[in-house]
């Protein structure tokens, strides 16, 4: 106690060095970000945009998943990752598990920003914030209420519509995939979301070829490759169509990499119609790995139906990783997809999903070479204005905002 006497008596000043001053201020200023989903994180690349891009701006971050049995390892880069091991994978008791699990996990953590990524998280998410008084974001990555997995389960349809009901019309920070689903979410409640879309980092595949890709992936070389990728190959996304299409078309070879509810009667249909030389499958890759993969094809594909308006609005991931690797597109007639198909001039749009017209579209697109050409110099220019870099800017500006 004499020394602080003496210290103050004599006003002598207790001070570190510059930098050390910097980085003491800097810690105890910087924000965390607790940011949550219901994915195990190994193919949820907007959430890892997220997350970087916070982390870069000065955020210290935390990333809530849940752990599966068959996840892949993660490595951290810059931020930490917390992923949850669970009794449940699936269905009801997955979803009350995970969401009680959050909730008691963000109630003793120190948190000044919550970032709730889609529906499933929203719960416990909103309730922490009221508890603590602190800001909540909320990232919607589709129109939740209307995907096809609910839609004749009246009883988990009710639950998830009474949660949106309650929680999104208090929200004061929220954003969206594109403008189509902000509209509708404005429509419905009368509340603005800001519109981030799923674009990706520019990921540079290294210094081969398309033919030194395909020999490293151990793909034909001459085969004219069409790929479908994705973390949700599930019914209504025309990946039957697409397989059974394969029936009609000549040295044509489909890679269907990912995984989703359909996949297993997608293998039964390749090996009914002996199409186990058309049709290659591969599971959900990292995503390095899976634009190898992608740069290898020459053509991508996106057949989401017009069965609910969930895949009506839908700009799925899948499209601007087609771009960035500089691949044509076949899609169907949806307006956010056609809206990014026409505008840029990269791809064709079919306007139904028979097989047939699937095949006849791919073998008319495989011949054309002056056509696939013209594509591809405009996918320069898609490029360039479709990746990360742009959108993250919004992403920070919103934090700054609910930081203000």
């Amino acid at each position: 106690m004499e020394i602080f006497k003496f210290v103050r008596t004599n006003r002598i000043k207790l001070t570190l060095p510059e930098t050390e001053r910097s980085r003491v201020f800097s810690q105890r200023m910087k924000k965390r970000v607790f940011i949550s989903v219901t994915s195990d994180l190994v193919t949820d690349q907007r959430v890892r945009r997220a997350a970087t891009a916070l982390n870069e701006a000065g955020y210290e971050v935390v990333v809530v998943g849940r752990q599966l049995k068959k996840s892949s390892a993660l490595a951290e880069k810059g931020y930490q990752i917390v992923r949850f091991r669970l009794w449940f994978e699936r269905g009801v008791l997955f979803y009350m598990t995970f969401n009680l699990r959050l909730f008691f996990f963000l109630l003793f953590k120190k948190v000044d920003i919550l970032l709730s990524n889609d529906l499933d998280t929203l719960l416990p998410n909103y309730l922490i914030s009221k508890i603590k008084f602190i800001p909540l974001v909320y990232d919607s990555h589709e129109y939740f209420t209307e995907v096809p997995e609910i839609q004749h389960r009246p009883f988990v349809k009710t639950t998830w519509q009474t949660i949106e009901k309650l929680i999104v019309p208090k929200l004061k920070y929220a954003y969206t995939v594109n403008n189509s689903i902000a509209k509708l979410y404005f429509d419905k409640y009368q509340i603005h979301f800001d519109v981030i879309r799923n674009v990706p980092i520019k990921i540079p595949v290294g210094t081969f070829s398309k033919e030194e890709l395909r020999k490293e992936l151990k793909l034909p070389k001459d085969s004219f490759i069409v790929i479908l990728q994705g973390a949700g190959i599930n019914i209504d996304r025309g990946a039957e169509e697409a397989v059974q299409s394969m029936k009609y078309v000549q040295d044509v070879l489909l890679l269907i990499v990912g995984d989703g509810d359909v996949v297993p009667a997608l293998k039964q249909t390749v090996k009914d119609e002996k199409l186990e030389d058309k049709v290659h499958f591969y599971p959900k890759q990292a995503l390095h790995e899976l634009m190898r993969y992608t740069h290898a094809a020459d053509l991508g594909l996106t057949l989401d139906k017009d069965t609910n308006l969930n895949y009506k609005f839908s700009l799925p991931n899948k499209i601007f990783d087609y771009i960035q690797a500089g691949i044509p597109i076949l899609a169907s007639n949806l307006p956010e997809i056609k809206n990014v198909i026409e505008t840029y001039q990269i791809g064709e749009i079919i306007l139904d999903h028979t097989p047939a017209t699937i095949a006849k579209a791919v073998e008319e697109i495989k011949i054309n070479s002056f056509q696939i050409t013209t594509w591809r110099n405009n996918l320069q220019r898609a490029q360039q204005e479709l990746n990360w870099s742009h959108e993250k800017e919004k992403l920070i500006a919103l934090f700054h905002k609910v930081e203000s």
